[in-house]
């Protein structure tokens, strides 16, 4: 059967509506906010041997989308061990080293069966607040293997015949700070599939699931196919790239990430030979995340090819056992948001060897993660989990995004109103970082500086696992870097700073008492003293850049009322006095 361009269109959109309303309905439904309000969530999906990724949605996370095709293998694997799937079963779990990531996001997988048989897998993952650990949120800084974190639940059967396994919710709430809000997810995951799973089976039944398959097949193709031309327009060569995270949290020693990124036709090999081992602290990842992160940069870097597991079949992954990039239990992985990010960055370095012309500067690239908690007068918990923004990198086009979300994610960042009404905080602050973004001819995007006090009479706890505080953001093409990240917290003595610049664990925070993130810019493309006078001075008005960095970084003379001087202006490009 050979399907005609229209019909594999029409199609083609069908099948990404149904994961687009997936996304929704669990977005709309779940209870906490990092699901409702910053959607870190993913719904797609998968083939029903392999596992691999058919079809995802639009505004789920695309990191989660690479690393649940190795959930649903893992799923496969299990049920296979108890005679194979079965209709009207979900499947549960959240092990990061069998096709998870951290041990906060859960994945729900599902068969669906057509008349007896098996024609795909859906697939659920929504970042749940608490699962237990040490640290409220999840995020230990100081966690050296993966009990500090929270419960780790394999692969197991939470639904059978279409009802739900009590027993396994029991055990679910009994390892939480927050049970009502995991039960409100679950239930939101839950429903995210019985939804998918209705809209597939009208689909097939209207087009036929012959007509279906064929289109699922066709769009893997396509995608080979065109991630194969894309590699074939680059220069055969290997590229060397390495990149630093600023530290474990438990020793202050900088972790290299190294890519050799080898051009051969059109085939790639990743090769991340050289990079760290598995670390004692909360920053290490599985193969799969990896595998995962390496499809999210490469998406970025060929946005026609297709989403779904063709994409991956020209690239070859060297990625070394018992690395950091390979680890295994029970290492801890808490922290494995802001490894991805780098493993990315190694990516684009790699690529803007290869094609400059193309090349994008390095996003802020870390999510920040922070957690204050505290007691309610109930003697339950209340904990308040976010992740914050930065600047995004110039490109060839284009100044970078300022206070944007990292490539990663389609996240948003939660609104302060929803946190402030959700959370016995307030937010002192909120605004955009000068000087943050890397200077070039296509200045950074700026970073933000979030301040936050606690409203809480009875105090709270801080927690904070982020990166890029000792190795900023990178320029290209002569581009300059961005600002590092910088948090500080108010205690009774004044501001203090983490020994681990961009980590700290359990501060205590009396009520008033505020913490205060300066997140990083992106990095700069180009040279900054070709950048265009006017633009500079634009940039100083709205203050972006200062008076001073417009001086120093870019050679531009700017007065007190944001105009150039271009007499001085002149003089000092030209290597003269201003």
């Amino acid at each position: 059967m050979s399907l005609d361009p229209v019909t594999l269109a029409v199609l083609k959109g069908r099948l990404e509506q149904i994961a687009d309303e997936m996304d929704a309905t669990l977005a709309r439904s779940a209870f906490n906010p990092i699901i409702a309000e910053a959607r870190d969530l993913s719904h797609g999906l998968y083939h029903a041997e392999t596992g691999e990724t058919l079809v995802q949605g639009h505004a789920g996370l695309p990191i989660f989308v690479g690393a649940t095709a190795f959930a649903v293998r893992a799923v496969i694997a299990a049920a296979a061990q108890e005679g194979g799937a079965r209709p009207g079963e979900t499947w549960i779990f959240n092990d990061p080293y069998d096709g998870g990531t951290h041990l906060n996001d859960f994945r729900l997988v599902r068969p669906v069966f057509r008349q007896g048989r098996l024609f795909c897998w859906i697939a659920s993952v929504g970042h749940w607040l608490d699962i237990g650990g040490n640290v409220p949120g999840g995020y230990n800084p100081r966690a050296t293997d993966a009990h500090q974190e929270g419960v780790r639940i394999p692969p197991v059967r939470l639904m059978r015949e279409g009802m739900v396994d009590p027993a396994i919710v029991a055990i679910l709430q009994a390892n939480t700070r927050v049970p009502l809000s995991n039960w409100g997810d679950l239930n939101g995951q839950i429903n995210a599939l019985d939804l998918g799973e209705r809209r597939l089976h009208a689909l097939l039944d209207e087009a036929g699931e012959e007509v279906v398959a064929e289109a699922l097949a066709a769009l893997s193709a396509r995608a080979e196919a065109l991630m194969r031309s894309e590699i074939a327009r680059l220069p055969d060569g290997t590229y060397a790239a390495e990149d630093f995270l600023d530290n474990d949290g438990i020793a202050d020693a900088p972790l290299p990430i190294r890519l050799a990124m080898t051009i051969a036709g059109d085939a790639m090999t990743l090769d991340f030979t050289g990079s760290a081992p598995a670390c004692a602290g909360p920053l290490n990842i599985s193969r799969a995340t990896t595998i995962a992160c390496c499809y999210v940069a490469l998406k970025h870097l060929f946005p026609e090819v297709p989403a779904n597991g063709g994409c991956l079949a020209p690239i070859r992954f060297v990625v070394p056992e018992g690395s950091l990039l390979a680890a295994n239990a029970p290492k801890p992985v808490a922290g494995y948001t802001e490894t991805i990010l780098r493993v990315i960055d190694t990516v684009f370095r790699a690529f803007a060897q290869a094609a400059p012309a193309r090349a994008t500067a390095g996003p802020f690239a870390t999510i920040n993660a922070l957690s204050i908690s505290g007691w309610r007068e109930a003697a339950t918990r209340w904990v308040m989990f976010c992740f914050f923004g930065g600047g995004l990198g110039g490109n060839p086009e284009s100044d970078g995004l300022n206070h944007g979300n990292n490539p990663i994610s389609t996240a948003t960042i939660p609104p302060l109103e929803i946190l402030e009404a959700a959370y016995p905080v307030r937010f002192t602050q909120w605004a955009l970082r000068p000087d943050s973004g890397g200077p070039g001819l296509h200045r950074g995007g700026l970073g933000a500086i979030y301040e936050i006090a606690v409203d809480d009479p009875r105090g709270a706890e801080a927690f904070l696992l982020g990166e890029r505080g000792r190795f900023p953001p990178f320029g290209v093409n002569g581009g300059g870097n961005a600002a590092p990240n910088r948090f500080g917290y108010e205690t009774e003595s004044g501001w203090e700073s983490p020994p681990m610049v961009s980590k700290v664990f359990g501060v205590r925070l009396a009520p008033g008492a505020r913490v205060r993130l300066e997140t990083p810019g992106g990095g700069g493309w180009g040279e900054a003293r070709a950048r265009d006078p006017a633009r500079v001075a634009r940039d100083v008005r709205l203050g972006y850049v200062s008076v001073e960095a417009a001086r120093r970084d870019y050679a531009v003379v700017v007065s007190a009322d944001g105009t150039v001087d271009a007499a001085a202006t002149a003089a000092l490009r030209e290597g003269g006095a201003a």
